[in-house]
């Protein structure tokens, strides 16, 4: 399967249309068909949309893998907090067993909780999971009711749950690729989609189109922390060490790596597939010196851990016109001047 998925994403993102492209294009055609009723069943209100008492800022992509949502969301997460408001997150929890709707908390099983939510987790707001999104926010709101905005990590299209502000991210390196649907190319949605969401994001600053909805983001590399032992202190001359290994088990292995050259790595990478469940002979590598990975990979591999495992966090630096653009969306939605009169009410009322 993975050796398939390889293949695929070479076809999707090669310079020219590829034989297996061209042969996949009739399944392309079914998957967009299916696609667009599907839409249009919730916007017609034929499919059950969800309206939670609080806003709902969505952050996800229209393409396939990672684009680097997970790091926007906790950054936007920070940013709303330092506003004033008190955000919570939701997550599909792609990877781990089982749809049921849980709270995830720092250090759980990522078999459990998913490796991004546990990621997330580490924000400090509440995170919780669940294949049935809707579900999951109100399990959310019901636990943590002081949570006033609802910030879905993944879920541009998951209209079940409706939305207030719609976040788009875009991988500057490889943008929409061949621009063809599943499975000749790797969009989800037509590229038209864009037009319609609230913002555009480009990682790794990208030229912003014409129309002024794009903004951009950078991943910027955070110290070294071991898996281990967070008190162990970086070494970088383990960069330098042919002996040292990389693994990454993300949708885009090769950002990982490039972030490592230029840092000076030297050693030898090894990629898994994306969302990977490592096993403890996954990372053995005899007589490597170090073995370097991602913070995605890191929380599943913290049961097994040893010493020589290091992790790179990212953080992301997003555009401030962004932020504006968001509270902007927030401070103008119906559901959040609701949620505001409903919180004076609540703090009005001497009843205990």
């Amino acid at each position: 399967m993975s050796r398939l998925a390889g293949l695929l994403t070479r076809s999707w993102y090669a310079p020219q249309a590829t034989a297996l492209s061209v042969a996949l294009l009739p399944l392309s055609w079914v998957f967009g068909t299916f696609a667009t009723l599907r839409r249009a069943g919730y916007r017609r209100g034929l499919l059950q949309v969800t309206r939670l008492p609080v806003p709902v800022v969505v952050v996800g992509n229209i393409t396939v893998g990672g684009a680097g949502k997970t790091p926007l969301v906790a950054a936007l997460v920070a940013a709303l907090r330092e506003r004033g408001f008190s955000p919570g997150i939701v997550s599909r929890g792609y990877g781990r067993r089982g749809d049921d709707v849980r709270r995830v908390v720092a250090g759980d099983d990522a078999r459990e909780a998913g490796d991004e939510p546990l990621i997330l987790a580490e924000t400090g707001a509440p995170v919780w999971v669940g294949g049935d999104r809707p579900a999951a926010a109100l399990a959310l709101l019901a636990d943590s009711p002081d949570v006033n905005v609802i910030v879905a990590d993944d879920g541009l299209q998951h209209y079940a749950l409706a939305r207030d502000v719609e976040i788009a991210v875009v991988d500057g390196d490889r943008g929409l690729g061949n621009r063809r649907l599943l499975p000749a190319g790797p969009l989800r949605e037509p590229p038209s989609r864009l037009q319609s969401v609230d913002a555009v994001v480009r990682l790794r600053g990208a030229r912003a189109p014409a129309d002024g909805t794009a903004f951009t983001m950078k991943q910027v590399p955070q110290p070294w922390r071991n898996v281990a032992d967070a008190a162990r202190a970086f070494d970088a001359a383990l960069l330098r060490d042919p002996a040292t290994v990389a693994i990454a088990g993300i949708a885009h292995p090769e950002r990982f790596f490039a972030t490592l050259a230029a840092q000076g790595f030297a050693g030898r990478t090894q990629p898994f597939p994306d969302h990977h469940a490592y096993s403890r002979d996954d990372v053995a590598f005899p007589g490597a010196r170090a073995v370097l990975m991602t913070q995605k990979d890191a929380v599943k591999c913290r049961a097994f851990a040893d010493s020589r495992m290091w992790m790179l966090p990212i953080r992301a630096e997003v555009d401030g016109a962004l932020i504006e653009r968001v509270v902007e969306k927030l401070d103008g939605s119906q559901v959040a001047r609701n949620a505001r009169v409903s919180r004076h009410e609540r703090a009005a009322d001497p009843r205990p």
